[in-house]
């Protein structure tokens, strides 16, 4: 028999707020994250502007000697997960610990550490590149480190699909939990590629905007978009059996009863024309949370700002939802918080959770021009307040990825 999953605890450290809190205080207050790098030296960049977390000293979070042992992206995932055990008031004492477990994505790693190696071969040689940066650099390690710091002996790895990341980690996390495999695991995504490199790559493909007003940078489904603005940070939920939940008193935010997984084996970047491989992802999760397209309030979208995902996901939401696509809310965060790649689906996912909690449909703010082409509700500009029984997150990453998970307000 299926099990029902439900969500008992929240982390996420973003642009817009480095609390769960802050975080959805900023979705409310319309808050925009993205402003001038400061990271690194954009003297003979393109690309000026992302979005950073701000005022993040690790040191507040992680010892010293911790925190310099561990990548930026990495420091993320421990601070969003530190929120979740804190949150969801588990205590791993009182559990079986091997049925507990940790599924993190990212869709690049510790690409900040791999510059630093680089840089260290070249002008001091090999010799001089730390011990530490293979464990630093490698994608596995924000799940593994929270496995280690939590006490979780059960599954623990790591989704890497790009953009998907963070929604292909819950979605995973959830049929574990649903077939019986574990009792309870921490999910999501983290990412930390405001670099040298991660900037430059993505500008070379042409995919990061170069507006020079950070308000109209990040401005999904609005006519004049002209590419996606990186994002850094992490969003991380508990998920858990339903029963166990139960059992030790925990508060129950909302469930997870859908997901969907495609491929759309057509182009490295590109989507699928007319959004194929997205719409079938939609249905999949329909069909797996037992309910019709007319039942989902609202669509927390891909949304990245770029010409290609914008149309493509709308094309995907008219083929799966079809009549009901005239109705349903959908809205991008990316506005907010840039694009988090692998992190993304994580951040998402905490403000579908959100957005069921307080019956509060985020905005896609700074919007302007409206698109012939993304001519469904996103929402533009202003909160909206609606009963939110079902909603629905997408995540669509390069190579063809697509995931989609539905979220239901708990109900006994």
């Amino acid at each position: 028999m299926e099990r029902r999953v439900v969500i008992t605890g929240l982390g996420a450290i973003t642009p817009i707020g480095n609390t769960v809190d802050e975080f959805w205080n900023g979705i409310l207050e319309k808050k925009c994250g993205i402003d001038e790098i400061t990271l690194f030296d954009t003297t003979n960049y393109k690309v000026k502007f992302a979005a950073e977390v701000k005022n993040f000293d690790p040191e507040q979070y992680l010892d010293k000697r911790s925190a310099r042992r561990l990548d930026r992206y990495i420091q993320f995932a421990l601070v969003a997960a530190k929120e979740i055990m804190e949150d969801s008031k588990l205590n791993v004492e009182e559990i079986d610990s091997t049925r507990f477990g940790v599924i993190v994505g990212s869709g690049i790693g510790g690409l900040g550490t791999i510059e630093a190696g680089v840089r260290t071969i070249d002008t001091k040689g090999p010799d001089r590149v730390s011990p530490f940066f293979i464990p630093m650099a490698i994608t596995n390690m924000a799940a593994g480190n929270i496995s280690i710091e939590v006490g979780a002996k059960g599954e623990s790895y790591c989704m890497t699909t790009a953009c998907a990341s963070g929604t292909h980690s819950i979605g995973e996390a959830f049929r574990t939990i649903k077939n019986g495999y574990q009792d309870i695991i921490i999910a999501g995504g983290t990412e930390a590629c405001i670099t040298e490199a991660g900037i430059a790559g993505f500008t070379s493909m042409k995919a990061l905007s170069q507006s020079e007003d950070k308000n109209r940078a990040s401005i999904p489904f609005d006519k004049e978009r002209n590419g996606f603005v990186m994002g850094e940070g992490a969003g991380l939920l508990l998920l858990e059996e339903l029963e166990h939940a139960k059992k030790r008193g925990a508060k129950i935010y909302a469930e997870v009863v859908g997901f969907g997984s495609t491929s759309d084996s057509y182009h490295i970047t590109a989507p699928a024309p007319e959004g194929e491989g997205g719409a079938r992802a939609m249905r999949l999760a329909l069909k797996d949370a037992k309910i019709k397209a007319e039942e989902i309030t609202y669509i927390n979208a891909h949304g990245t700002s770029t010409h290609l995902n914008d149309v493509g996901e709308t094309q995907a939401v008219k083929s799966a939802f079809e009549e009901a696509s005239k109705k349903v809310m959908m809205s991008s965060i990316k506005g907010n918080t840039g694009h988090l790649l692998g992190a993304a689906g994580g951040v998402e996912a905490v403000a579908c959770v959100k957005a069921i909690e307080n019956n509060i449909v985020p905005p896609t703010i700074n919007y302007k021009v409206p698109d012939e082409e993304c001519d469904l509700d996103v929402v533009p500009n202003e909160v909206r307040k609606a009963y939110i029984k079902y909603a629905m997150s997408n995540s669509l990453g390069f190579g063809g990825h697509n995931s989609s998970i539905i979220f239901k307000k708990y109900e006994d």
